[in-house]
C-alpha cells in the first residue's frame, strides 16, 4: 500500500467564503501515483471545514449565508460562552455541524467526484492562511 501526503495553502478572503480547492485535490492524488484508493482531504483548524458540492455561484453564496445566519440569532442574544474569550463562537460551532474532513474514492488515478461535484475548503472566521491537507492510500 502506498500512502502519501501533500499539503497546500489557502489564503481565505472574507469572514466567512467558500473556497473550491478541486485541484489542489486532483493534484495531490495526481502526486501520490495511487490508482485505486482513498483520498482523505481535511483542515487542521477548529474554524473551518470542507464539503463536497456542486460549485454553482448561487449555491456557494448559499452555503455561506446558511453559515453566517445558522446560528446568528443566538450570537447576537451573547448565549455563546466561548464569546468571552475571541468572539468566534458561531465559526467554531458550523465547524462542528460540519466536518474538518471528507474522503473520496480514487478510481484510475483520479478522485471520484460526480459531474457537479466539487470540493470546498469552508472558511468560517477569516481571512487566514489555511492548511489543506490531502492524505492519499492505495495501489
Amino acid at each position: 500500500m502506498r500512502v502519501h501526503h501533500a499539503e497546500t495553502t489557502v489564503r481565505t478572503a472574507g469572514a466567512v467564503r467558500a473556497h473550491d480547492v478541486t485541484s489542489a485535490v486532483r493534484d495531490a492524488v495526481r502526486a501520490a501515483g495511487v490508482r485505486e484508493g482513498l483520498a482523505l482531504v481535511s483542515v487542521p483548524h477548529a474554524t473551518c471545514a470542507v464539503y463536497v458540492n456542486e460549485n454553482e455561484t448561487g449555491l456557494r453564496g448559499d452555503v455561506e449565508r446558511l453559515a453566517r445566519e445558522l446560528l446568528e440569532p443566538l450570537a447576537r442574544a451573547g448565549n455563546f460562552a466561548h464569546d468571552r474569550i475571541d468572539d468566534n463562537a458561531r465559526a467554531h460551532l458550523m465547524a462542528t455541524l460540519l466536518s474538518h474532513q471528507t474522503t473520496l474514492p480514487v478510481t484510475g488515478g483520479e478522485p471520484v467526484l460526480g459531474t457537479w461535484q466539487s470540493v470546498f475548503l469552508l472558511e468560517l472566521d477569516g481571512p487566514r492562511a489555511r492548511t489543506l491537507q490531502v492524505h492519499v492510500l492505495g495501489e
